[in-house]
């Protein structure tokens, strides 16, 4: 083996480091890759924000968050809200597509079948706990003063009933997508 260049080591009355007071590589990187980091920035939006406001979300600069937000409108992950400055807020509808394709990708027409009855099955026995068609329908005080439940439970339960419904209709569009699909590739 090549012994190195003299200049590259150390004497032999030098101290070796102290590799223990370093600071562990952990905590030095973190996150997954900075795409991903921006990504869940944004996914995180709940209003437009500004490339600098996703930058500290992404715990990154301003400079990449303005590319990534670029990128992300092509694809259509963000929307631009405003010019100046620049604002962008996620795009829900191409969440919900995101999330019909994926259902799509790891679910057979069968399986998407079972979870649209199983949820459909949920979203009956809350229509029929609250005897109401929809959650909005629904008034959280007074269906707690009335079946002597906290204010908290009422909406806990019109929470689930919510995320039910949007679970369905979720399912729907899969299985009609899914049907569309097959129609399609059958002709």
């Amino acid at each position: 083996m090549k012994q190195p260049n003299s200049s590259l080591r150390a004497d032999s009355d030098e101290e070796p480091p102290d590799f223990d007071a370093l600071t562990p590589i952990d905590e030095l990187v973190s996150g997954e890759r900075t795409r991903d980091d921006f990504f869940d920035a944004v996914l995180g939006l709940n209003e437009p924000a500004t490339a600098g406001e996703v930058a500290d979300h992404a715990g990154h600069g301003v400079d990449a968050a303005r590319e990534y937000l670029t990128w992300f409108e092509r694809l259509g992950v963000v929307t631009k809200v405003t010019d100046s400055p620049a604002t962008y807020e996620r795009n829900n509808s191409y969440l919900r597509w995101r999330r019909v394709q994926r259902l799509q990708q790891e679910y057979t027409a069968e399986e998407l079948l079972d979870q649209l009855r199983t949820a459909t099955e949920t979203a009956d026995s809350y229509a029929a706990e609250f005897d109401a068609a929809a959650p909005d329908k629904v008034s959280i005080t007074d269906h707690a003063a009335a079946t002597d439940q906290s204010v908290e439970a009422v909406w806990e339960t019109l929470t689930a009933w919510r995320t039910a419904r949007r679970r369905i209709d979720i399912l729907e569009q899969a299985i009609t997508a899914a049907d569309a699909t097959d129609q399609q590739s059958a002709v």
